[in-house]
């Protein structure tokens, strides 16, 4: 037997040459780079071997600098989802703070079932200089570091101490990361000393056979009780969740809904599947979704969700479906099994074909369908309302504001991609945005997370340079996470942000005053203590200050002028606008399930209460 070629590496080396030589077959069977580069914020703990590494391939796999360790591991998470899965990014950081700085982003992979490799720097295999700068000590187990905090929060998780044990390690989480059903963030924790060891590595490593996704079939059993019980349904609707898109299964949706007469209404994650002017498109459901969708979805006698997780904002904490049985079809079973429901357990494109092909004479009632059409008419006419008014107070709201910038171009709906997460916006944006693309409406809402917003646009960006990414975020998000500002200017990746100025968290303040609560600790001017001061911030002069352009506009026809120059302009531009924080659209929506306190003191406290009861009786068990 002939013997294996080795060539001697470190363990550094050798993961960064296989990153830098993994590649994917494309839609169009082409093979294209997996990762699409490394972001990377250097210390002791990967700087030396890692960075080392990074430099010797940085013409095959592009290293970029970020200036917050979440910004940039969201940024690459952003990147995966605008690719649906396609393709994804690795991020490095050094050991202690810089690695825990990555745990939120891993959550947030996590929860939205998106793929990150997580490369965090760890202490010394050898215990020899501990505990070394920045090292956690933990009284009860010596084996352990921060890194630890990655374990429930990643789809695999595996410390190499030993450079050989990479040949295992990272061909499972490459495998975890593009498993359609596992798919989400993987952390290698590498200890620097080991990361500066050499071993033999086999040279077919450094080759790795190309990465072909998988489309599971259903199983026949299944599919044949799943046809069953949608042939034996007279008022079916869709839910398309993120699994559509990442599927590509937009087109299996459309001639699904258009062969058999099933509506649709899109969860946040599957926003844009189907074009948002298409006549069987009801637009958002849920707690932020549509009165078309919702009115369906409460008459509805079958729901077929398509690659939803059903999160309580899809099912109105489970009360938005009354009188329906579920059809779920889903990649993942543990998604599938959801509700106690029939379980169609298969890739989104492949399940939406066999099914309708099981079903091929079966319609939904005319009447139904006919309904559907025009309930969904009867709302673009509203959202257009809705979004071109004059504003009837001295501070527009949202619902203004994305109207302004969804019109500053003609071709908005197919060019334009919205990004936003956290707040208000994503409620107004689930409704009121238009895309007529797949991916063009990025809305990070399983983790919500306050901060998403700029870092996630910037990872936008770089998938799709030849879009405009316009980032739409609220004062509180932009206080949180701002630094990927400085970035997108230094990586010449043009964004145009939004800053919606309603002077504190809007959102919570609604919500906090809907339960009955007092004003307290949300809007900045019910904050300020004895001896502080609610001073105003100069959003414009701060984004200024990090290299973009920027301005504060007066009002909607001053932001309308605003967005055209920033259509124009080369470089990033900040447009900040005052809005108000009282209002929002109230047409739509369903009940979300928030505790309320039993005991109070406050009568207002003590009536929502009483609501939540009532409004709990038409939960389902």
């Amino acid at each position: 037997m002939p013997r294996m070629k080795t060539v001697r590496l470190t363990l550094a080396q050798a993961l960064v040459r296989h990153l830098a030589a993994l590649r994917i077959e494309a839609a169009d069977g082409s093979l294209v780079p997996y990762f699409g580069g490394v972001f990377g914020i250097f210390g002791h703990g990967n700087v030396a071997a890692l960075g080392e590494a990074l430099w010797a391939e940085r013409d095959r796999l592009p290293t970029y600098r970020a200036h917050n360790e979440q910004g940039m591991a969201h940024a690459a998470i952003a990147y995966a989802k605008a690719h649906l899965r396609q393709r994804a990014m690795a991020v490095t950081s050094s050991i202690g703070p810089g690695a825990t700085n990555l745990v939120t982003a891993a959550a947030l992979a996590h929860v939205n079932r998106l793929p990150v490799l997580l490369l965090p720097g760890d202490v010394f295999a050898s215990r020899a200089p501990d505990p070394v700068l920045q090292q956690l000590e933990d009284f009860h187990h010596g084996d352990v570091s921060v890194n630890d905090c990655f374990r429930p929060v990643t789809r695999y998780f595996d410390r190499l101490l030993r450079p050989e044990q990479l040949l295992t390690a990272l061909p499972r989480a490459v495998q975890m990361m593009t498993d359609p059903a596992w798919c989400g963030p993987v952390c290698l924790a590498l200890p620097q000393d080991v990361q500066a060891q050499a071993f033999d590595c086999p040279e077919d490593f450094l080759q790795p056979e190309p990465i072909r996704r998988r489309r599971p079939e259903p199983d026949a059993p299944e599919l044949r009780r799943a046809a069953a019980l949608l042939q034996s349904a007279r008022r079916p609707l869709l839910v398309a969740g993120g699994g559509v898109l990442y599927s590509q299964a937009g087109d299996a949706l459309r001639v699904f809904c258009e062969r058999h007469g099933v509506p649709v209404g899109e969860t946040q994650a599957g926003k844009s599947s189907l074009a948002w002017d298409h006549p069987l498109n009801l637009g958002a459901i849920g707690v932020t979704g549509s009165p078309a969708a919702n009115t369906m979805a409460r008459e509805a006698d079958l729901v077929v969700a398509v690659g939803s997780r059903l999160q309580d904002f899809t099912t109105g904490s489970h009360t938005l479906f009354p009188h329906a049985k579920l059809l779920s079809l889903n990649v993942q079973a543990f998604d599938a099994a959801k509700w106690r429901g029939q379980s169609l357990v298969a890739d989104a494109r492949v399940g939406l074909e066999r099914l309708s092909s099981s079903c091929a004479d079966w319609r939904a009632d005319a009447a139904w369908t006919s309904q559907a059409q025009a309930l969904a008419t009867r709302w673009r006419d509203r959202v257009t309302e809705l979004t071109t008014a004059v504003p009837r107070e001295a501070l527009p709201y949202d619902a203004e504001v994305i109207g302004a910038v969804r019109d500053s171009s003609a071709d908005s709906p197919r060019h334009d991609v919205v990004v936003c997460a956290a707040g208000t916006l994503p409620a107004e944006l689930h409704k009121l945005w238009r895309a007529a693309a797949p991916g063009n409406y990025h809305v990070e809402y399983g983790y919500s997370c306050m901060g998403y917003e700029i870092a996630g646009g910037l990872g936008v960006k770089m998938a799709r340079p030849e879009q405009e990414v316009i980032v739409m975020v609220g004062d509180g998000s932009y206080l949180m996470m701002n630094s990927e500002i400085a970035t997108s200017v230094l990586l010449g990746r043009k964004l145009i942000i939004v800053v919606l100025d309603n002077r504190g968290y809007g959102c919570i303040h609604r919500l906090q005053r809907a339960s009955g609560s007092p004003r307290f600790n949300n809007l900045l001017a019910d904050c300020a203590p004895e001896g502080g001061m609610d001073i105003p911030v100069d959003f414009a002069l701060h984004a200024r200050s990090l290299g973009a352009l920027a301005e504060h506009v007066d009002g909607i026809e001053a932001l309308k002028s605003a967005m055209r120059r920033a259509r124009a302009a080369a470089r990033t531009t900040v447009l900040v606008i005052d809005t108000t924080p009282e209002r929002t659209t109230d047409d739509g929506g369903c009940w979300w399930e928030v505790g309320i306190p039993e005991v109070s003191g406050r009568e207002e406290v003590n009536a929502a209460h009483a609501q939540y009861i009532e409004n709990k009786r038409s939960q389902r068990p």
